[in-house]
């Protein structure tokens, strides 16, 4: 595998035109979008993560979406929305789906022992006392599988095919008795897709694409190797951030057997569709790909985790919190991290997709939940429209370096305001600009800073500003 040297990493940041990318009407929802989006950019910028791309759906409606970065940084090709992305874990969410659609067409029934429908499974029992493996099992990683088949496939990036797995199945053995520890478990959805292909009596890639990509016009998602005009989309994967700087150069990697664990591929577009499926669904009582009430059954908890925070549906992971419960799935595969979620109350969406492997998207989807959904949902319940009182304040807005870090001037929630956009919270650093006279205001905060002080902006002989001072320190303007 080639590596990517540190110098090229850190100068990748770039961001592409998106059709989404427009801030919304709402003032309060732009502002928190600029600061969401600041804290992207500047993250990405000390981390040297080569791309990223991200996309907010409110009640099926693209509130905004962008994309960083390089698609491949070797060739300078941008990040765009469009670009695709190996999905990883989240191909279980379709494996799941297909399952519950022979499930309510009568051909499998979810507590079938797995044995019923793949006769050649022959794994040793360590506990024969255990009630026999199900299909539900399987959906909800109780089956006390081992992880992976007897293969090295995340070390030496070969996946097993069916027949693989199927001679070497009887050389494993259950580590756990089914129904007594979640153990998240590929092997298992693996088999999953297998007894899908028994069922329906076809391919796994030809059945979740027919049934499932096509009716939601996810064209951009496919089962497998992608076609040719869908690599010519694909991100350079990238791993993880090396001490000496620099990450290695993926190649494609075919999941082959372990497609319906691992194997799919998809944009952020195309997933904001799967978003708003299934917002559009459960608002409803309709029929589309799946019944609604089989979708909610499936975004229930089935298996609740000891710290009553974390649970699992049937595929779906499903996470408890103060302000909202989610659902939805991670995917890391190697280049490649991916997290999509749903807060089903608010029918808000998240999705981000990295490519790299130190990517960490559940950490950009928990900040946009954060500081995106409580003013969208402000927006909704509301008809009162905040605006921003002074316009002069424009010229401000933008990001300033010192050697000391960097800070970013922007309007948030109809207050002229300073953040440090490298924070884990940029909220937590947050001081209000009150003006006390030209170009010069009084800064409101708490904390070690120098509130109570002027922070004064200085102007070049063409009026624009270059300069932030706080006291008599100052950061330079780089944006």
């Amino acid at each position: 595998m080639r590596t990517l040297k540190l110098f090229v990493v850190v100068v990748c940041l770039v961001v592409t035109p998106a059709r989404a990318q427009q801030l919304p009407d709402q003032p309060d929802v732009a502002s928190r979008i600029v600061l969401l989006d600041e804290w992207i950019k500047t993250q990405m910028e000390y981390s040297g993560l080569p791309g990223l791309v991200i996309g907010i759906v409110q009640n099926q409606e693209t509130v905004w979406s962008k994309a960083y970065g390089y698609a491949d940084v070797d060739t300078g090709k941008p990040m765009r929305t469009e670009t695709i992305f190996r999905i990883a874990s989240h191909s279980k969410l379709f494996t799941s789906i297909a399952i519950m659609q022979l499930r309510d067409a009568g051909k499998i029934r979810l507590d079938d022992p797995i044995t019923l429908h793949l006769p050649w499974f022959d794994i040793k029992d360590r506990y024969p006392d255990a009630p026999p493996i199900t299909i539900r099992h399987l959906l909800t990683h109780s089956a006390g599988l081992p992880r992976e088949s007897n293969h090295p496939s995340w070390t030496e990036y070969s996946f097993p095919t069916a027949d693989e797995v199927m001679e070497t199945i009887s050389t494993q053995a259950t580590i756990y008795p089914s129904e007594t520890k979640w153990k998240y478990s590929n092997l298992g959805l693996t088999l999953a897709g297998m007894i899908i292909e028994a069922s329906a009596n076809r391919s796994y890639k030809a059945y979740i694409e027919d049934k499932i990509l096509a009716p939601l016009g996810m064209t951009s998602t496919s089962v497998g190797v992608p076609t040719d005009a869908h690599r010519g989309r694909m991100a350079t994967g990238y791993g993880r951030r090396m001490p000496d700087g620099t990450r290695a150069v993926m190649p494609f990697i075919d999941a082959k057997a372990f497609d319906p664990a691992t194997g799919l591929s998809s944009t952020v577009d195309d997933m904001i569709k799967f978003l708003s499926w299934q917002m559009r669904i459960r608002d409803g009582y309709d029929n589309e790909v799946l019944h609604a009430n089989t979708l909610r059954e499936m975004q229930r908890v089935h298996w609740l985790q000891d710290d009553w925070i974390r649970g699992t549906g049937l595929g779906f992971a499903i996470a408890h919190t103060e302000d909202r419960d989610l659902v939805g799935h991670g995917g890391s595969y190697p280049g490649y991290r991916t997290n999509t979620q749903l807060s089903p109350k608010e029918k808000i969406g998240v999705v981000v997709f990295t490519s790299g492997g130190d990517g960490n998207p559940r950490q950009y989807v928990e900040r946009a939940f954060r500081w995106v959904a409580p003013p969208l949902v402000r927006a909704v319940e509301s008809t009162t429209v905040s605006t921003v009182q002074d316009k002069s304040w424009l010229k401000y807005i933008g990001t300033y370096r010192s050697r000391g870090g960097d800070s970013k001037v922007l309007v948030l929630d109809g207050q002229l305001s300073v953040i440090s956009p490298l924070n884990d919270d940029p909220l937590e650093t947050k001081i209000v600009l009150v003006p006390a006279e030209e170009h010069t205001f009084t800064m409101v905060g708490e904390g070690g800073g120098p509130h109570g002080e002027l922070a004064r902006f200085e102007l070049n002989e063409q009026g624009e500003v270059t300069r932030f001072y706080r006291g008599v320190n100052y950061a330079e303007r780089i944006r």
